[in-house]
């Protein structure tokens, strides 16, 4: 059976290319997809245009900020410094004078004050003194013949004017009476060296002062060879035996002050310098200073002690306490050179007072130097100066 189909007016009829439509939605995907490349590259150079900015900016916020000064220079108190051993100004040994023989007593001690002349040991003297009577005795029997041959001369005298005696025989009288007269004084003279090596017997202290050292005890044998039995310092007298260059010689004189701080002790002790050696010593380059001091029970000879000696004026930078630092290195500055950057300078110190630290040598004086804050601080650092005038 056929059947027929038919198609009115008032039906509408829309016939769709497939293809077509797809070509469109793929257009559309290609440019959305460009326009998202587009953005991102645009998000992208601006994120690497102001990266950079942000980490300066950083970099800018944690740098740190310090105070600098120029020191320039000024006329400063030069100070030099030197160490050396202490010392009696006038160090005196003290031996046996005479023969010597065996101590029989020790009347000082070291640490002991004595006055001139007084005995501070004893040797026995037995032997001495029996020498001494015997020369005594000596004595009596030369006078006893020289009182005999004056009798004779008298005698003989009053015989020649009656004819008894020859003129020869006077002679001879005379000459006998004199040599016994000589006898006697050969036996004088012998009692009284006897009697000066028994005086010598006796240790003496040639002048006042300290004695420093006892090497002699009760027993001992001694003898003119014998090492010094005591050591005195005259009047108690001390002094430093400062050593210095042969640059910081050329500046020091006698007269001038110096403050002498014993190793160990927190005193210092005033003095002045009595000597500058006239010769430097060709093995070490050093000359020597002595520095007279008061006598002080903490001031032991053979001790260590550092001296600081005031030596005119000098031309040198001056800082504040707070800049000068110092650790088992030595004595250093912070600088900030031209890249305003951190430095370590090595200084040597010159006077400190109530003005501040000179500084001897490592400083020209145009340096920019960290005011405080320097523990805080690296070498290589980049800061922030900020520039105060110096006082």
């Amino acid at each position: 059976m056929n059947r027929e189909t038919s198609i009115h007016a008032s039906d509408t009829v829309i016939v769709t290319d497939r293809r077509q439509r797809r070509r469109w939605v793929i257009i559309g995907a290609v440019a959305l997809i460009t326009l998202l490349a587009i953005g991102l590259m645009l998000m992208a150079g601006h994120g690497a245009k102001t990266a950079p900015a942000s980490a300066d900016s950083k970099a800018a916020g944690q740098m740190p900020a310090v105070t600098v000064v120029v020191p320039g220079r000024s006329q400063v108190g030069r100070l030099v410094t030197a160490s050396g051993p202490l010392a009696a100004r006038r160090d005196q040994p003290i031996g046996i004078a005479g023969q010597g023989g065996r101590v029989i007593r020790v009347l000082a001690d070291a640490g002991s004050w004595v006055r001139a002349g007084q005995v501070l040991a004893v040797v026995d003297r037995s032997v001495q003194t029996q020498q001494a009577a015997q020369i005594a005795a000596q004595i009596d029997a030369a006078r006893a013949q020289a009182a005999l041959a004056q009798a004779d001369y008298e005698r003989a005298v009053s015989l020649q004017g009656r004819g008894f005696v020859s003129k020869a025989e006077i002679d001879s009288k005379r000459a006998a009476r004199d040599a016994a007269n000589a006898q006697v004084r050969v036996a004088q003279a012998q009692l009284g060296a006897t009697r000066a090596q028994i005086g010598q017997l006796n240790v003496v202290a040639p002048t006042a002062g300290l004695i420093l050292s006892r090497n002699v005890e009760l027993g001992q044998i001694v003898s003119p060879g014998s090492p010094a039995l005591f050591r005195l310092a005259e009047g108690g007298e001390m002094e430093m035996q400062a050593q210095l260059s042969q640059q910081d010689l050329a500046a020091v004189h006698v007269g001038m002050a110096a403050t002498v701080t014993p190793v160990g002790s927190s005193r210092s002790f005033s003095g002045g310098v009595w000597q500058v050696a006239p010769v430097i010593d060709p093995q070490s380059r050093l000359g020597l200073v002595r520095i007279a001091i008061a006598f002080d029970p903490s001031i032991r000879p053979g001790g260590y002690a550092q001296a600081r000696i005031a030596a005119g004026q000098v031309t040198a930078p001056q800082l504040p306490q707070s800049a000068v630092l110092s650790d088992d290195k030595g004595n250093y500055v912070y600088i900030v050179n031209a890249h305003n950057v951190i430095e370590r300078r090595p200084i040597t110190i010159g006077i400190v007072d109530e003005n501040g630290v000179s500084i001897a040598s490592g400083l020209e004086g145009n340096e920019r130097v960290v005011l405080s804050a320097g523990p805080f601080l690296n070498p290589g650092q980049t800061v922030k100066p900020t520039s105060v005038a110096a006082h």
